[in-house]
C-alpha cells in the first residue's frame, strides 16, 4: 500500500495494523547507453511496491538521492554526502517511531548508500530500541546469481548496469530498458580499488560493467524472487515476534 496516496483522518489505523514502513533508496547516476539515470530509484520503487503487497505493510515515497562518489564524474550523475544521507534517514526514522510504526526497512537500490543505510541503522538502534530497522540490498541472491549468470563478474561486490542489473530492470521496469544500445564492457578492476579512492573513470567509460546484451527478463525474474523471498520472510517473521510480545 502507498503511504502518501492516504489520508490523515485514516492513516493512524493503517500504521497500527500493517506497523511496517518500506522506503526505497536509490540514485541517480550514469548506467550506460542503454538505462536511465533513474535506474536505482525504479528498482528500489518496484521492490518496495511488491514488498509492501507480500508483507501486508506500507511503502513510501523514495529517497531519490544518493551517495554517487565513484560515478560523480559522469554525464548526470548527482551525487549527496554520507552526512546528508544518514542524517535524512535517521530522520525520518524518528518520524515513523513517532507515528507509531515498529519495523522501517530500507530497501536500497544502490551499492554506494550502504555505509550510510547501515550507520543510520545502528544511530536508530542505539536511540530507539523499539524500532527494528533492516538495510536491504538483494538479499537472498547468491544461488540464483550464481545459476543465472553467463559471464564472470568483474568484481567481488560491484555489478552495474551489466547482465544481473539490466536483468533486474527488464524484470521490473522493462520500459525503461533499451537493450538495441546494451554493451559488452568488462573492464579490469584491480585489487587497489579496494584499497584507496578509485574513481570508476579509471577504469570504465561506459559505467557498465559487464555484458548487458547478456541481460533477459527471465534471469531478473528469478533473482529478484529470491530477494523478495528472503525479504518477505525476514519482515513477516519480526511482525510475528511483535505480535507475540503484545499478546504476552
Amino acid at each position: 500500500m502507498d503511504y502518501q496516496q492516504q489520508n490523515a483522518y485514516e492513516i493512524g489505523e493503517l500504521i497500527k495494523r500493517k506497523g511496517c514502513a518500506i522506503l526505497p533508496v536509490g540514485a541517480v547516476e550514469a548506467h550506460g547507453p542503454h538505462l536511465p539515470l533513474g535506474t536505482d530509484n525504479l528498482l528500489a520503487e518496484r521492490l518496495a511496491e511488491r514488498l509492501a503487497e507480500l508483507t501486508d505493510s506500507l511503502a513510501l515515497p523514495t529517497l531519490p538521492y544518493g551517495q554517487v562518489w565513484s560515478l560523480q564524474h559522469f554525464p548526470g550523475s548527482l551525487s549527496v554526502s554520507n552526512e546528508a544521507l544518514i542524517r535524512i534517514l535517521y530522520d525520518i526514522g524518528e518520524s515513523l517511531v513517532r507515528q507509531g510504526f515498529r519495523i522501517f526497512v530500507m530497501l536500497n537500490g544502490h551499492l554506494g548508500n550502504m555505509p550510510a543505510l547501515k550507520d543510520a541503522a545502528r544511530m536508530l538502534y542505539n536511540d530507539h530500541p523499539e524500532l527494528k530497522v533492516y538495510y536491504f540490498f538483494y538479499p537472498g541472491t547468491g544461488e540464483a546469481i550464481s545459476r543465472i549468470r553467463e559471464t564472470p563478474s568483474t568484481h567481488a561486490s560491484y555489478f552495474h548496469a551489466c547482465e544481473l542489473e539490466t536483468s533486474y530492470m527488464l524484470y521490473l521496469a522493462e520500459e525503461h530498458v533499451d537493450m538495441d544500445k546494451a554493451i559488452r564492457d568488462i573492464p579490469q578492476i584491480g585489487l587497489e580499488a579496494d584499497c584507496t579512492p578509485t574513481p570508476w573513470e579509471t577504469f570504465t567509460s561506459s559505467a557498465v560493467l559487464g555484458d548487458a546484451t547478456l541481460a533477459t527478463k527471465e534471469k531478473g525474474e528469478q533473482v529478484i524472487e529470491a530477494s523478495l523471498a528472503a525479504m518477505t520472510a525476514m519482515i513477516l517473521g519480526a511482525k510475528q515476534r511483535l505480535q507475540q510480545r503484545r499478546e504476552a
